[in-house]
């Protein structure tokens, strides 16, 4: 491997994971951001729908779009700090569930061709299958763990915290 090989993925492993936070931050914030104004979000029919559905029509449309566009700030603005990380995941984890709901309450409005031809709501909506699995990444460091470029290193690393796993097994079990 070239030297400008290893410093590119080097880069990458130190860098990648906080902006992969910082841009679904900024998504998160942008699309909450919008939701605070009635027609401007693309998918706020759908979504207040999915709302209803999910809560027994137990709020006005009004609570429920006020509360879905606080709830996305608040997971973009915790995303952008990096504060509270564990909290905002769970959020955003919560969040996640309700988006991609309608695939299963209302899925002739997700698909052209069930489950094979989405519509530009279900892309909308598919697209969050992603940022499930950031999360789970983001997730797998809020202990302060981070990605090791080198793969001699990294071999190194998952042993030693396996051993460590181990023995703290170990230690619960008896």
């Amino acid at each position: 491997m070239s030297k400008t090989d290893n410093k590119i993925t080097h880069w990458m492993a130190e860098n990648g994971v906080a902006l992969l936070r910082i841009s679904i931050g900024v998504i998160f914030l942008w699309f909450g951001f919008i939701k605070y104004f009635p027609g401007l979000s693309p998918i706020e029919d759908l979504a207040l729908r999915t709302v209803r559905v999910l809560t027994f029509n137990l709020f006005s449309d009004g609570t429920m779009a006020a509360s879905l566009a606080t709830l996305e700030c608040l997971i973009g603005i915790g995303l952008l700090t990096g504060k509270f990380l564990r909290i905002t995941l769970i959020l955003l984890l919560f969040q996640l569930i309700g988006a991609i709901s309608p695939v299963f309450i209302f899925p002739n409005e997700v698909f052209k061709i069930i489950p094979i031809v989405p519509t530009l709501a279900g892309q909308y909506i598919i697209k969050d299958i992603v940022i499930i699995s950031a999360g789970i990444l983001l997730g797998g460091t809020v202990r302060g763990g981070k990605m090791i470029a080198d793969p001699v290193v990294a071999e190194k690393a998952k042993q030693v915290e396996d051993e460590k796993l181990d023995k703290e097994n170990k230690q619960t079990s008896t």
